[in-house]
């Protein structure tokens, strides 16, 4: 058809009414269909395309628009828009100012497009007033070619300061209004989806398009994801919508993978924007205007995603398996950019308190239905040591809602989180709860409510910790008891003291709001795994303490002679139980006979040790061997102990010697128990009268002793030294002993500053904060070494193999040799040995010999 022809029937068209349209239909739309197909020129492509949709589309039934008007005009269209985006994308490279031609020609292809986009809504919208049920087979061209005209215009819109080269203002005008016609081109769409119909009697074509367009839709939120909030929710709102309405159809061919991810990506995103914008407000020290607005805004989007994850979650909960650490990632990612996390940005309260109250609420319950799913606990519970740093209190507060919750599941979700496959819940919690040492040392605080009708207060992480998880214990069934008292009892003997004293605070809880049965029979239990181990593990000294705790708490009249009956005082196998056991833990009647009993029992093994053939001579040297034994070790702590309370006692030789002792320790280096047992006694010689005839031996090295201890470069033994000394100064008469401890002006200065309680260099928070997150950063990678050391070892570890002896076991060897001469001389020197000494020294030679002999 050529132009004339073409001219005159838009001419003659341009006369017709609604009535001739109807009647002429058949006849003049294969004539416009066929100029529709041929037209090259983009102005009269679009009057023909506006001629079909304004005038003839109305007349053509719902039955017949696939087949005869969208199959046949929406291809030739997606042609002409591809033809214009690519001629405006070429012309834009070289818009200028100064250009004007070409400036205009860029303008008349944005106003082309501008066109093409009302006429596709305007035919959209002729679809929405059918008010019946759409068939999707009826139209199954148009949505996919909306779809992908839409996405085109919004990716081209996104990319308009790189397409334009820096000339945006040039045609910001008509940007502006392309825009806006493929916002409204959308929401027209997205209604007429409301209309259409996808039914249990849909072909396999219909569940396969109305498929292919959610994911297309999501394919766009990723383009405007940045660009407007009501476009970039109402976008989402779509997806989601739709995937609910054909639950059943759907739900085992949409992509979940791509939605979830970019729900839970758009969360972020929108959650850090909110951030961003309350950080520059308090920097600024803004609270209301534009800006504020724009939080307010971007706060409820947060809310929107929230609600959106949580209906889709719903519905889709068996699909989503594979995708749980993406949650898990979900949440972490949150709680470690918002307070009290010591990576988040500084925002103000007010702030903080909106973020929580309309963001993090609506996330609330999206923990509560994933409880019941399987791969979400095995996610939340696997092994989280290697966690970043940022993470880790994250994780804690995780587990920390969880365990709020699941005291209002069913018993058979509580089984599944207490009987998880790598930890059970509780020891994660306490594997958590350990790997947050900086946040610990801080500490950081988090609002808890005290007092029923009282606001919320801040109250430390361990406390926070502890009062939640005694109230888990209190709502524990009974069924879950054995899974409770295991991850107590593991977390008391593990190795981390602050999580063992968070174990032994929420068992003595225990002990105090269970029955008096219980408490005893847990006191018993302890008592007997105490007897079973070896004193010098460390174990039995957090078993001791825990011990100790819980006989305060155990009934007075029944318990407590009971346990007494079971372990009696009098029996030398108990008495590793009871050095642990407070007596004032005991009702007055059975202190005094336990007191009694244990006495006769300590007396009794005197006598028997005194009588045997185990001579003090035949000991090697003490204080050689304190060093290497720790049994001596922890004689000596208690005796040095019994010292300070029987000090005043003390004869002038006494007291000579144990001086003597104490220098002679201080010497070889003992380890850091001793010297703090060393520094209690120490504290306590403030209250005696050193004798007149031992001063001049006693005096030196008492001020010796603490010159050593206040010189120790460990924080812990220092700052006892600090303290002991200044208890002595103030008690002692001896005033003259005083200055004589401060053998340096360092140790001078030190020791007046601590005295006058003057503070030394006081670190800012922030300062605090970043020593404490670099402590970990090195904390963790030597642990991640030693973990990495001991799996190479392999498991279980093979027999060592036997390597010759080193030289300085040789010589530790030859020296307690020659200490134990030593020790003989002197007892020869203070009288006649026994008659049995003579033999012994003889086999003794003999076997002295052999050795020489076969070391030639």
């Amino acid at each position: 058809m050529s132009q004339t022809d073409l001219e005159l029937l838009l001419r003659e068209l341009g006369g017709w009414d609604w009535e001739l349209c109807r009647r002429e239909l058949p006849a003049v739309l294969p004539r416009l269909l066929s100029m529709y197909q041929e037209s090259e020129d983009w102005t009269e492509h679009i009057r023909v395309l506006r001629i079909l949709t304004e005038m003839f589309l109305p007349h053509i039934s719902l039955g017949d628009l696939e087949q005869t008007f969208f199959s046949k005009v929406l291809p030739k269209t997606l042609q002409l828009y591809d033809k214009l985006m690519y001629e405006l994308s070429s012309e834009a490279k070289g818009l200028t100012g100064q250009n004007t031609e070409l400036r205009s020609t860029v303008r008349n292809l944005l106003q082309t497009i501008v066109q093409l986009l009302e006429t596709l809504t305007s035919c959209v919208r002729y679809i929405c007033t059918l008010q019946e049920c759409v068939p999707l087979d009826s139209i199954r061209t148009l949505p996919s070619s909306v779809l992908y005209v839409i996405k085109s215009t919004f990716t081209h819109c996104k990319d308009s300061e790189s397409v334009y080269c820096g000339h945006l203002h040039l045609i910001s005008d008509l940007l502006q209004a392309v825009f806006k016609e493929t916002y409204s081109l959308q929401k027209q769409l997205m209604e007429l989806f409301d209309q259409i119909s996808v039914g249990p009697a849909s072909t396999e074509d219909d569940i396969t398009d109305m498929v292919s367009v959610i994911h297309t839709v999501l394919e766009i939120c990723s383009v405007i994801s940045n660009m407007d909030h009501a476009l970039h929710a109402n976008t989402w709102k779509f997806i989601i919508k739709q995937s609910l309405k054909h639950h059943a159809l759907l739900q085992c061919h949409l992509k979940h993978s791509d939605i979830l991810s970019g729900l839970c990506k758009d969360t972020l995103l929108s959650f850090h924007s909110s951030l961003q914008l309350a950080e520059e407000m308090k920097m600024s020290d803004i609270q209301d205007g534009a800006d504020l607005r724009l939080f307010q805004k971007t706060v409820k989007l947060c809310r929107f995603f929230a609600n959106s994850l949580v209906y889709y979650t719903k519905e889709f909960l068996p699909f989503l398996s594979d995708l749980c650490s993406q949650l898990h990632q979900l949440f972490l990612q949150i709680y470690s950019k918002f307070p009290p996390s010591l990576y988040a940005p500084v925002i103000s309260e007010v702030h903080q308190d909106e973020i929580s109250r309309v963001f993090l609420v609506a996330l609330d319950p999206l923990i509560s239905q994933l409880l019941p799913f399987s791969p979400f606990m095995e996610q939340v519970l696997r092994d989280t040591s290697g966690l970043p740093a940022e993470q880790q209190l994250p994780q804690c507060l995780l587990l920390i809602t969880i365990m709020d919750k699941l005291s209002s599941q069913p018993e058979e979700v509580q089984t599944l989180w207490n009987t998880g496959k790598r930890l059970s819940f509780l020891s994660a919690l306490f594997q958590s709860f350990q790997q947050c040492s900086a946040e610990l040392s801080l500490p950081v605080c988090l609002p808890e409510v005290i007092s029923t009708g009282q606001p919320a207060v801040p109250i430390t992480l361990y406390h926070y910790v502890c009062v939640h998880l005694c109230s888990f214990i209190a709502s524990t069934l009974p069924s879950q008891f054995p899974h409770l008292e295991y991850a107590l009892l593991d977390a008391v003997l593990g190795s981390s003291m602050i999580t063992s004293l968070l174990a032994m605070d929420s068992w003595c809880f225990l002990a105090r709001y269970g029955t008096a049965e219980l408490c005893a029979h847990h006191c018993v239990v302890i008592a007997h795994l105490i007897k079973s181990w070896p004193n010098e593990c460390y174990q039995v000294s957090v078993l001791g303490v825990l011990l100790k705790r819980m006989l305060f708490l155990m009934a007075p009249d029944h318990q407590q002679v009971e346990f007494a009956h079971k372990f009696l005082p009098e029996e030398v196998e108990n008495l590793a139980v009871w050095q642990h056991v407070s007596l004032r833990a005991l009702s007055p009647d059975l202190g005094k006979r336990v007191v009694r009993e244990l006495c006769m029992a300590a007396l009794a093994q005197c006598r028997r040790w005194l009588n045997s053939r185990r001579a003090w001579g035949e000991l090697q040297p003490v204080v050689k061997e304190v060093s290497d034994e720790p049994r001596l070790q922890q004689t000596l702590c208690l005796l040095l102990h019994l010292l300070e309370f029987f000090i005043q006692a003390l004869d002038a030789q006494l007291i000579s010697q144990v001086f003597s002792l104490l220098s002679s320790l201080l010497r070889l280096d003992p380890p850091d128990h001793i010297r703090l047992a060393m520094l209690d006694f120490l504290s306590s010689v403030g209250k005696v009268f050193i004798p007149q005839e031992v001063q001049r031996q006693v005096v030196p090295q008492l001020s010796c002793s603490f010159a050593s201890l206040l010189a120790d470069q460990t924080w812990l033994i220092h700052q006892r030294a600090l303290e002991a000394f200044r208890h002595f100064a103030e008690e002692t008469i001896h005033e003259d002993v005083v200055p004589q401890c401060l053998n340096s002006e360092e140790i001078k200065n030190k020791v007046v500053n601590f005295m006058a309680k003057v503070k030394q260099g006081e670190e800012t928070t922030e300062a605090r904060i970043e020593r404490l997150k670099q402590e970990r950063i090195t904390c963790d990678a030597h642990f991640l070494k030693m973990a990495r050391e001991l799996e190479s070892t392999g498991e279980p570890l093979a027999k060592r193999a036997c390597h010759p002896p080193s030289e300085e076991q040789y010589k530790s060897a030859v020296g307690t040799m020659e200490g134990a001469v030593e020790a003989v001389k002197l007892l020869l020197q203070k009288g006649s040995p026994p008659a049995w000494v003579a033999a012994k020294l003889e086999a003794l030679h003999t076997a002295i010999t052999i050795l020489r002999d076969s070391v030639r």
